[in-house]
């Protein structure tokens, strides 16, 4: 979340008014993420999240995310639900850009989760892919294993080189995990970016999932491994919180468990998982200038991540 569009307090205003929530009474920027501008919104009567989409979102992709808020939010899940505005849409445009107003949801983003906060984590993984197993909206995952070749492809081993000696290697293993990729096991639609700060909680309580902009269908087994890379680890990749990670996938397994296809493919899918941010932090990296104001991610995180996939085996997920 960031601010790349700057809206008067005019037109925030007139947006509200198009919405049952009351007058606007303060509007805050949030100065966080990539991708969207987004602000906090009080009106008089409660609070919420307004969001520009700027890049990296297909607009035609919006009823999807939009739809699938309201879904979930519905079956109990701790989403945030949108805010359809007095005509009923679920979101509106402004001067070519599409906003959306989404409910506000109390909690906090953890950066060194506990176990019993990995494992509430893990279960509302879970229900989150029973809850919507029967939308209807359908979504292609589009950053796939073999988006991730084609992007490292596209950098090029000279460029990856340039960030570090090892990157190169990844070509020939992002070959390999695509040519390897399962394809029968069981889907659903998945959130596929559940980075610590995308839940929100309330001591060891998932109060909120957020950011929902690269959900799509596919393998429930490939959302739990992005999880588990993204929370199981620490110094920069380096170290591997063994309870942090027995936690999440005990978690998930209380309330829907794995079977043995998906257990026995979950070595491949945590790789495949760290494939996609390799290739992406690496294009990233290369095409931010070096003068920008943003912090590069470093790829090499997550090189380290999917290394340690490797050597583990299939005993990490049994």
């Amino acid at each position: 979340m960031a601010v790349y569009t700057q809206l008067s307090a005019e037109t925030l205003s007139d947006l509200i008014a198009h919405y049952d929530v009351g007058e606007l009474v303060s509007a805050k920027g949030i100065a966080e993420g990539i991708s969207n501008s987004n602000w906090l919104v009080e009106t008089t009567t409660s609070r919420f999240i307004l969001t520009m989409y700027e890049r990296r979102i297909d607009v035609a992709d919006l009823p999807f995310f939009l739809g699938l808020l309201d879904h979930l939010s519905a079956k109990g899940l701790p989403v945030p639900r949108t805010i359809h505005d007095m005509t009923g849409a679920a979101s509106r445009m402004i001067d070519g850009k599409a906003v959306a107003l989404i409910e506000f949801l109390p909690g906090v983003s953890i950066d060194n989760p506990t176990p019993s906060q990995a494992h509430n984590v893990g279960a509302v993984l879970a229900r989150l892919h029973l809850a919507a197993d029967d939308y209807s909206g359908r979504r292609t995952n589009d950053l796939g294993p073999g988006t991730s070749l084609h992007v490292l492809e596209q950098c090029g081993a000279e460029a990856l080189a340039s960030i570090d000696s090892e990157l190169p290697d990844m070509l020939p293993m992002a070959r390999s995990i695509a040519a390897d990729w399962p394809q029968d096991l069981p889907r659903s639609v998945i959130h596929s970016d559940l980075f610590p700060d995308n839940v929100l909680m309330l001591g060891d309580e998932v109060s909120g999932l957020i950011d929902f902009y690269f959900a799509c269908e596919d393998m429930m087994a490939y959302d739990l491994a992005v999880t588990h890379a993204a929370w199981s680890f620490a110094d920069v990749g380096q170290t591997y919180n063994v309870d942090i990670g027995e936690a999440l996938l005990a978690g998930y397994q209380s309330v829907r468990a794995l079977g043995d296809a998906e257990i026995a493919a979950m070595p491949l899918l945590a790789q495949g998982a760290c494939m996609r941010f390799i290739s992406s932090r690496a294009q990233d990296w290369i095409d931010t200038p070096a003068d920008a104001l943003v912090t590069r991610k470093d790829p090499m995180d997550f090189v380290r991540r999917l290394q340690f996939y490797q050597s583990s085996g299939a005993g990490l997920f049994a």
